[in-house]
């Protein structure tokens, strides 16, 4: 009785690997035989590769077809193509990576525009403006210190206007920054998505028409044995 051996030599790094953690010949995509073959001559029917290799193998076969479909390849196909080798996490937490990287100026300027767009100060500010003129219209409590046309209150209008707005701008630069790094990400989960997908339904392809051979196979044996059962039982018996 002959025994399976337990390990096999890699066709495209050579090195001995246990059978498990193989891949035969048999269960590879065909679409991946063309990159696999590039780099191991001898890749055909009984060979086998390790995981690593077929994960390189998957990235080539993956950044040729993005060459044929996009042409030139950017930072973030590449990226993708990478963490699809590796079988990493793709997405990140955007929102924070930008808040560490914020220095305290513009943690300062994300305050002031979210307090400057808010019902809280456009009522505090009616308010003060309000009580500013009523104050120095009536003279209560005090004597006016700007009477009408109230040139200093103009004054303290102008220089908060001309302080606020580049605020609210350096604010809006940093909300740019988040959503063009969320567009990126967005990318690249979409992108990655789509590879993915395409690969489970060539995977599945691969499987049923390996299963289909399998069942004619089994099928043929089928029909050979019950020809076999006719011809027996039509060929007479010697005595």
């Amino acid at each position: 009785m002959t025994t399976k051996p337990t390990t096999q030599i890699c066709a495209v790094c050579g090195k001995a690997f246990k059978v498990k953690n193989l891949r035969q010949y048999e269960v590879v995509r065909p679409s991946l035989n063309e990159a696999i073959t590039a780099k191991a001559p001898t890749w055909g029917p009984g060979a086998a590769i390790c995981f690593d290799d077929l994960r390189n193998a998957r990235a080539d076969y993956v950044e040729a077809m993005l060459r044929t479909e996009r042409g030139e390849l950017t930072e973030l196909d590449r990226d993708v193509i990478d963490s699809l080798a590796k079988g990493e996490i793709i997405t990140q937490a955007l929102s924070a990576v930008v808040d560490e990287k914020a220095s305290f100026g513009e943690r300062a300027a994300d305050k002031v525009a979210t307090f400057g767009g808010s019902w809280t100060f456009i009522i505090s500010f009616c308010v003060v403006l309000f009580v500013w003129m009523g104050l120095n219209i009536t003279g209560w409590l005090f004597k006016p210190f700007d009477v009408y046309p109230f040139i200093l209150l103009n004054l303290v209008l102008s220089s908060l206007a001309a302080v606020q707005a580049p605020v609210i701008m350096m604010s809006q630069r940093r909300q740019e920054t988040k959503d063009r790094l969320r567009a990126e990400n967005d990318y690249r989960i979409n992108l990655k998505a789509e590879l993915e997908i395409r690969q489970l339904h060539e995977k599945i392809d691969h499987q049923m028409a390996h299963q289909w051979d399998k069942l004619a196979e089994l099928q043929q044996i089928q029909i050979d044995l019950l020809e076999d059962a006719i011809h027996a039982k039509r060929t007479p018996r010697t005595p």
